[in-house]
């Protein structure tokens, strides 16, 4: 194992949003190197031109951002082995290739695509083993390669891998059985447009950006005797491996895909960062549930800080074995953190959600005489921060519309509703209006009126804020104004008539 200072990086391709999976990835790297006191790199691996998507760039650095995962060296932040984009760096790994084609470790390659296709077929159509390039190049005469490179032949730089023998390699997470080197046959390194393939270009990037270990996904896991290979060919030390495990679907049977239904109703699972943003979820909740995705703080602790994570992280505490996406527990783990924000601090990050939902920019949701009393209201009823809208969207709707029938207390009829809601609406004009002075008065009035206070605070509670579920009934009214509230309760006057006929 290297002794040399700990430099781990992120290599996020920018060909789609920032995935779940990527992110566990990169906070298990961002984790390590700052328990080791090391370095954290982001690289920006853009060799695959035809597949790019332009805003996914803004997107991995925006969801690593919110994180709160800084990097120590990439783009924005610079650093003495940049670039750290790819598609800058196509002299260093040409000038690599050439040496390998000089020393016999690589060589260009003119098969066409026609042909490699027609090899596949005709392995297939033999019902043997499809085994990929059969390495016609790789035995060309000096004399043919000189003919093919007269012709200006388009080409790919292979390399030759060993064709005998077995690689061997250490991962930190599990046990690996030799590799039969004659399982790859001779992977392209440099494609025909001139960019490198990834397995070429990390490893040189890799080398030059001095990193130490690699902490990646196991679906990588199959290309690491093609890496040592490279590595043991270039000359260069080999990194230290750890391959993570699998996040699966909730159910526990399949990939995280990038698109998977729940299998209850149409509600899809929410694969990328800024989804998880954008739902609401809180970027501390998402670190910490994260964090647990594959390694074990302590047996019986699953909630803590990013501080107490990065003293006890540990690559030797990451289970090996894939899990599943427990989203009842980040629920759980949301509504937490939620519940422990300071009130100031909650009312500013609710502002885009909640203005979203009643139509409100941020300054003047921020100025509203409403949302200091609606967040104390909400905060113990969160489980996201989007769920505020659907709680207190009554507070800014001019008009409510609800089915009248829902005025209609349980075991009472439209008339008995009416008389209830009326004795009510005249005791709350003449209450003074704060919380304190409400709830009894009220409780008294529903016994009066031989009823349950269920069911008369059900009666107001629908006239007020038009549901079923609301928060508290009271406070729910100081929110709303005295005159508000009595219009609200006025109108549900009219539309329990109009349901008496």
């Amino acid at each position: 194992m290297t002794s040399r200072p700990v430099r781990v990086r992120m290599a996020p391709s920018p060909t789609g949003y920032f995935h779940l999976g990527s992110a566990r990835t990169a906070l298990f790297n961002w984790l390590y190197a700052r328990h080791t006191g090391g370095a954290f790199i982001l690289r920006i691996e853009d060799t695959d031109r035809t597949r790019l998507v332009p805003d996914s760039l803004q997107d991995i650095m925006d969801s690593l951002r919110w994180l709160d995962l800084d990097w120590d060296e990439g783009p924005e932040a610079g650093g003495r082995h940049g670039p750290y984009f790819q598609s800058q760096r196509l002299p260093l790994y040409h000038g690599w290739a050439e040496r390998l084609v000089q020393q016999g470790h690589a060589y260009r390659c003119y098969c066409s695509e026609e042909r490699l296709a027609a090899l596949r077929q005709e392995q297939l159509a033999r019902k043997a083993p499809v085994i990929g390039y059969d390495r016609q190049c790789r035995s060309l005469t000096t004399a043919q390669r000189a003919e093919r490179e007269a012709t200006a032949a388009a080409h790919v730089i292979r390399f030759a891998m060993p064709t005998e023998g077995e690689t061997r390699f250490v991962d930190l997470l599990r046990k690996i059985k030799p590799f039969d080197n004659d399982h790859y046959r001779d992977p392209i390194i440099i494609k025909s447009d001139g960019f490198p393939t990834y397995h070429f270009a990390n490893v040189i990037d890799d080398h030059f950006m001095e990193i130490t270990h690699i902490l990646r996904g196991d679906e990588w896991l199959s290309s690491v005797p093609l890496h040592v290979n490279l590595y043991n060919a270039l000359g260069w030390e080999v990194p230290v491996f750890a391959h993570l495990p699998l996040i699966l679907d909730p159910s526990g049977v399949g990939k995280l895909s990038k698109r998977k239904k729940r299998g209850e109703g149409d509600e899809e699972l929410l694969t990328y960062i800024r989804e998880y943003r954008a739902a609401g979820y809180l970027p501390e909740a998402m670190f910490n549930f994260l964090a647990i995705m594959g390694w074990s703080y302590s047996p019986n602790t699953d909630v803590f800080d990013r501080e107490q994570a990065i003293a006890k992280f540990d690559i030797a505490d990451i289970n090996a074995a894939a899990g599943a996406l427990p989203m009842t527990k980040l629920n759980w783990m949301n509504g937490l953190y939620i519940r422990e924000l300071e009130p100031a601090d909650l009312a500013e990050r609710l502002l885009p959600f909640l203005g979203a939902a009643v139509d409100m920019a941020d300054d003047e949701l921020r100025n509203h005489a409403a949302l200091p009393l609606l967040v104390p209201m909400m905060q113990s009823r969160l489980v996201t921060l989007n769920d505020a809208g659907e709680l207190v969207d009554f507070v800014f709707a001019q008009e409510i519309r609800y089915d009248p029938q829902m005025l209609i207390a349980k075991g009472l009829d439209a008339a008995g509703s009416l008389t209830a809601l009326a004795a009510a609406r005249q005791l709350l004009a003449e209450l003074p209006f704060e919380e304190s002075a409400l709830e009894q008065p009220m409780r008294d009035l529903a016994d009066r009126l031989g009823l349950k206070p269920g069911q008369l605070f059900g009666i107001l509670r629908v006239a007020i804020t038009g549901k079923n579920v609301a928060p508290p009934l009271f406070s729910s009214m100081i929110a709303l104004g005295r005159d508000r509230a009595l219009a609200r309760c006025a109108r549900a006057e009219e539309l329990l008539r109009g349901v008496m006929g």
